[in-house]
Parts: structure tokens; C-alpha cells; sequence
């Protein structure tokens, strides 16, 4: 190891807390960066995790730090998966080994890990809308301290953050808001001449004289207001050639910037003056997402921002084997479909390649939108794009049109239009955690009057399902699927009823016994068939069957229902108001008093893990199905059918 390697080694590993940074030289300050790099290349690649968006914010991490006094300064990111490097800096990097798996440390901030973590929730464009709360709170307290935001350009592409900066501006509070802008492509304004401005923009005294001067002119008939105006614009002027971003100003919200965000005197610099000022400023820092790893600089299409399982370090290409996946199997059929029909557009919000819109962008490019992270917009803009006519896919994570419920229950539903959305992650997607499960959409959107949800099992599904949903026009469908790999096409032995193609209940496997009806929801019908196939060995019969729509229920549930003793439920979506409580009611409207017992995804925060790990952890497994229906059906009168309702056990 060289005489550099060790000191940095030395360094990196001297870091507990954000007081250690406080007495580095810059010299030292260049060489720990250079090691926390090497750090997340070294972990990530084991783990999977965001490694590209953490790579550009290494210096602006270390300058925040130095500049305010965690955890009296609150320091808040939007989003959370930029904070990895202030996760090293506060003390936890041991827990990297196991970054986003069970017993490690989140992918996200957290408040049980660290003191120094605020907010966890980790949907974008939410920072600023915390930030100004605290900002008021601190004002109201006669506390002393500062709030910093660090927000993506990503996360202002959503409508929260505007709302928020228009409060910020009115209350006036000592607020930091750092713009991490990896996405620019003209030059960061450097040189003394914007050093010069900035001091000048933050002085109080500055402030003091452009109030004095516009009171004074405005009382000076016909020739002050003009005159002020004339010399407003000369300023804004002057302001406008160095900085671009004055729209900010416009707002009330002093700027700063652009700086490279990887010049750490230049980035402590501008958050020193920010501090100071005692109002809200922007500081305007731009990076580069991957910076200091070539594969990821090199990366076009994300620069390495979330690779998802181990990768090689010299490479930056993923160890594991390519696999099928739910979201490739989507963006094929989606293009298919668009080839047939010139009225299908797609749209999605900052995530075009994760959710495969991408493919159907790269063919029809005129035919697919990404209005960034705006999910609202994407629903409302696709009722328009209906109402005009075309039949448009909206493709966001499942746990994203939480976001929307509005837009899709009262300006896609209510006019009953022709909007299909495809849910990517839905269910447990494990690694990034509680905010990212997509465990809430079945339950949420089933309360949506004329909404058709589908529940696709596999590969051949996912096609035949979204091509009906697109050939619905009377109102919205949602077609929601898992992440990951695809598991092999599990064909149906008969289909009981659906007309012209559309809709019908799968039976998957049976038995000439009836005793149990197993209703299996979307991607558990693997594990739905293996749990017959053990009940079987018990000496039990059942019935799998695969609703394909889940929302509304199908009738023909009601029928097959009727012929079992015991109807049990299995969704990977939570209990409460899901699928197996719909299920439950229609046959008590249809006076059917089967006993039903539902399960699903208890009504809790699970913590991050593997899906395999949260879905052992919760009871839902094969072996866990078995044993826990065995322990129903076995409880059953084998001559007698009950007459009364039998209340599901919760």
C-alpha cells in the first residue's frame, strides 16, 4: 500500500463523526474523498444499492458537514438515496457490509440508525414541504438552529417542491436549500466576479439599501417607480449574465451559484455565505452523478445509479446472469401493442428506463412522455390525452400512485376514461424498504368506482393482460406486477367463464375433493400451487384458482366459492381493505356463508430485507400457506355446512 493509500485508509477510518471533518486541511479533505469513493465502489459492488448518485455528492456531503453542526442543524435529503456518504460520515460505516440487507443499514435515511437522520420516507419533491416546517418551528421555538435541504434537480420537477418554495419564500426563515444539480450542461460560473456578487446578494446592508432606495423613489412622482425599475433591471441584468437561475430571486428566495459541486472550498464557501445571510437562499451545486468512477462516468444510461445485485468493481457490469424480467416483459408488449395501434402513448414520471417506457420511447419517440416526478400531472395529463382521443399508458411504481389517488379518482375515473397504469414493484420489493413497498394499491384503488385491476402471474399474463386492459374503454385498469425475475408461465388447466377473451377466473390446479378454494393473487401462484400440492399429501383437496382481475371481483368467485368448504386468500398487498375483504364481501352479498380466511401483508412498517426474507417473516410461503390452512380446514365439521355467517378470522 502506498504512503497515499494509508493515509487515506487512516483518514477514512478516523471518521466517527461530522466534528472529525472540522480540522482537516484541504489537502486531507481531497484525499478522504478519494477513499469514501473507493469505500461505496468497493461496498455497493457487493450489495447493490445507488451508487451513482452518491459518487457526486461526495465533496458537497463533506462541505455540508464542516459548514453546520449536525444534529442541532437539521440536514434533509430529497431523496434519500444521496445519502450514503453522509451515513460514513456519521459514524456507520461498518454497517455498509450489509448495506440494504436484513440487519444492515438502509438504503435510506433512518431514524433508528442515526441521530443525524430526519425524514424517512423517501418519495421525492418532500424535503422542502419538511424543511419549511421546521424552519417555522425552530422560529416559534426561539431556537437557534439551521435547516438544510439538499434536493435533486430530479425531485423539482415535482409540484410539492414549488409549493413549498413559495411558503419558504414568504416566512423568511433561515433556510438552506442546496440544488444538487447533476443534470446541467453548460459550465458552473467561477472567478472572482461571481464570489464578489454572491457576498454582495447575501449582505444585509446590500438589502437595507435596495429598500431604502425603492422607498425613496417610490415616493418621487412620475420619475422613482421607473427609475427603480430601470435600475432593478440593470441589476437583474448584470445577475442574469452570471447566474442563470434567477427565477429563484423572482420567488424571494436569494441564489448562489452555480458552483462545481466538486470544488470543496468553492461548495464551503457558498454554504458559508448561505448560513449567514439569516433568510432562505438556494445554492445552486453542480455535479456529476458517478464522478471519480470511470464505468460509472461511462454508464450512458443512468451512470450506475442503482445497480441492483453485486457488479465487478473494474467493470461496472452486474455479476449475476441476465434474467427475464416482469418490466422487459411489459415494454415489449407495450411496443407490440403500440405497433397495432396508433393511438397508444405512454408516459411516466423520471423513470423511463426502470419501468421500460423507455423502449416504447426509443421506437415511438413522439409516442411517450416523461413529465418527471410528477406523478399527479402523469394522471391528470393522461385523462386530457383520453379525452383527446388516445389510449394512454402510464407506467410508475406502484408505491408512487399512492401519490396520485386523487388525479385517478376524480379526473380518470369519474369522466370514465380509457387510462390503463401499469405498476412496476408492486408488492414487496425488499431492499429499498418500507417507503418503496408496493404493498397499498389494491386496497387504495379498489375504493375507485369503474376501476378494472389486473393481477398478472407470469410472463404470458402480463401480455394478456395489459392487451385487455387497453381494449377497455369505458374507464381506467391498472395492471400491476412484481419486480424482479419472471417465473416460468404457469398454464391455467381450465378457464371458467370471461367473454370475448376478456376477464374469467384460471383454475391452476384441482382436486376432486372440495375442500379448500385457494384464490391466488397475481405472482403467488407458484406458491399457491405448491401449498395445494402439500395440502394434497394431508389428504386435503383444493382448488387454485387465479382471478387474473381482482377488482372488481369476478362472479365467477362466487360460484366456485359455493362449491368448497373454505375459500382462503393470498395477496401480496396489505390485508385491510385488500382483495381477500372484497372477496369476503361479495359472497356475503351473494348470501354464500363459506368461511373465508385471508392472507396477505400485515398492516405494519416491515423493514428492509430480501422478498424472500420479509415474505418468510410474515407467514407467507408455501410451507406457511399449508400448515396454516391445514390447521383451518382440520377445525371444519367434515358432514356439516355452516348456516349462519362464519366471521373471517383477523
Amino acid at each position: 500500500m502506498s504512503t497515499e493509500e494509508t493515509e487515506a485508509a487512516t483518514l477514512l477510518s478516523s471518521i466517527r463523526s461530522p466534528g472529525d471533518l472540522r480540522d482537516l486541511s484541504t489537502e486531507q479533505l481531497g484525499v478522504l474523498a478519494a477513499e469514501i469513493r473507493d469505500f461505496l465502489v468497493a461496498k455497493v459492488s457487493r450489495t447493490g444499492g445507488h451508487l451513482g448518485p452518491n459518487l457526486g455528492v461526495v465533496e458537497l456531503t463533506l462541505a455540508l458537514h464542516r459548514v453546520f453542526d449536525s444534529p442541532k442543524d437539521r440536514i434533509l435529503f430529497d431523496t434519500g438515496h444521496q445519502a450514503y456518504v453522509h451515513k460514513i460520515v456519521s459514524g456507520r460505516q461498518d454497517g455498509f457490509d450489509l448495506l440494504r440487507q436484513r440487519g444492515g443499514l438502509t438504503g435510506y435515511p433512518s431514524q433508528a440508525e442515526s441521530e443525524h437522520d430526519v425524514i424517512e420516507n423517501s418519495h421525492a419533491s418532500t424535503a422542502l414541504s419538511y424543511a419549511d416546517g421546521l424552519a417555522k418551528a425552530f422560529a416559534l421555538r426561539g431556537e437557534p438552529r439551521h435547516v438544510v435541504a439538499v434536493v435533486g434537480d430530479g425531485a423539482l420537477t415535482g409540484g410539492m417542491c414549488w409549493e413549498a418554495l413559495n411558503n419558504i419564500a414568504g416566512a423568511k426563515n433561515p433556510l438552506v436549500i442546496v440544488v444538487n444539480d447533476n443534470g446541467r450542461s453548460y459550465s458552473p460560473t467561477i472567478g472572482g466576479l461571481a464570489d464578489h456578487l454572491s457576498n454582495l446578494r447575501l449582505n444585509p446592508s446590500y438589502e437595507k439599501v435596495l429598500d431604502l432606495v425603492k422607498d425613496s423613489l417610490g415616493r418621487t412622482p412620475l420619475v422613482g417607480p421607473p427609475l427603480y425599475e430601470v435600475l432593478h433591471a440593470v441589476k437583474k441584468g448584470i445577475k442574469d449574465a452570471v447566474a442563470p437561475q434567477a427565477m429563484f430571486e423572482d420567488l424571494g428566495i436569494k441564489y448562489v451559484g452555480p458552483v462545481d459541486g466538486h470544488d470543496q472550498v468553492a461548495v464551503e464557501s457558498a454554504l458559508r455565505k448561505a448560513k449567514s445571510f439569516g433568510g432562505p437562499v438556494i445554492v445552486h451545486a453542480v455535479t456529476r452523478k458517478g464522478f471519480g468512477y470511470r464505468p460509472a462516468e461511462e454508464d450512458e444510461a443512468d451512470c450506475l445509479h442503482g445497480p441492483g445485485s453485486a457488479f465487478d468493481i473494474e467493470t461496472g457490469k452486474l455479476l449475476a446472469p441476465a434474467a427475464v424480467k416482469w418490466t422487459g416483459v411489459f415494454a415489449d408488449e407495450l411496443v407490440a401493442i403500440a405497433d397495432e395501434r396508433a393511438d397508444i402513448v405512454g408516459i411516466t414520471a423520471a423513470m423511463a428506463e426502470p419501468t421500460g417506457i423507455a423502449k416504447l420511447m426509443k421506437k415511438y419517440p413522439e409516442r411517450a412522455y416523461d413529465v418527471g416526478i410528477a406523478e399527479q400531472h402523469a394522471a391528470t395529463s393522461a385523462a386530457g390525452l383520453a379525452i383527446g382521443g388516445l389510449h394512454p399508458v402510464v407506467a410508475v411504481y406502484a408505491t408512487f400512485l399512492n401519490r396520485a389517488f386523487d388525479q385517478v379518482l376524480l379526473d380518470v375515473a369519474m369522466h370514465k376514461l380509457p387510462v390503463t397504469f401499469v405498476l412496476d414493484r408492486a408488492g414487496i420489493t425488499g431492499p429499498d424498504g418500507p417507503s418503496h413497498y408496493g404493498i397499498w394499491d389494491m386496497a387504495v384503488f379498489g375504493v375507485v368506482p369503474g376501476l378494472r385491476l389486473a393481477a398478472p402471474r407470469d410472463a404470458q399474463t402480463v401480455r394478456e393482460e395489459l392487451r385487455e386492459a387497453v381494449s377497455i374503454e369505458d374507464g381506467p385498469t391498472i395492471v400491476r406486477f412484481p419486480t424482479g425475475a419472471v417465473p416460468a408461465d404457469l398454464p391455467a388447466v381450465r378457464r371458467v367463464g370471461g367473454v370475448d377473451g376478456f376477464g374469467g377466473v384460471d383454475v391452476l390446479s384441482e382436486h376432486e375433493r372440495k375442500d379448500v378454494l385457494l384464490v391466488s393473487i397475481g405472482a403467488f401462484a407458484h406458491l399457491a400451487v405448491d401449498a395445494a400440492a402439500r395440502l394434497a399429501e394431508q389428504g386435503y383437496g383444493v382448488t387454485v384458482v387465479d382471478p387474473r382481475w381482482v377488482r372488481p371481483v369476478p362472479v365467477e368467485l362466487v360460484g366456485l366459492a359455493r362449491e368448497h368448504r373454505l375459500v382462503v386468500t393470498i395477496e401480496d398487498g396489505v390485508r385491510t381493505g385488500g382483495v381477500g375483504d372484497a372477496i369476503a364481501k361479495s359472497l356475503r352479498d351473494a348470501d354464500v356463508w363459506v368461511p373465508l380466511k385471508d392472507l396477505g401483508v400485515p398492516q405494519a412498517w416491515h423493514p428492509h430485507g430480501t422478498r424472500a426474507e420479509i415474505l418468510s417473516e410474515i407467514g407467507l410461503t408455501a410451507q406457511d400457506v399449508s400448515r396454516q390452512v391445514t390447521e383451518w380446514v382440520s377445525r371444519l365439521d367434515e358432514t356439516e355446512q355452516p348456516t349462519l355467517p362464519a366471521r373471517a378470522q383477523r
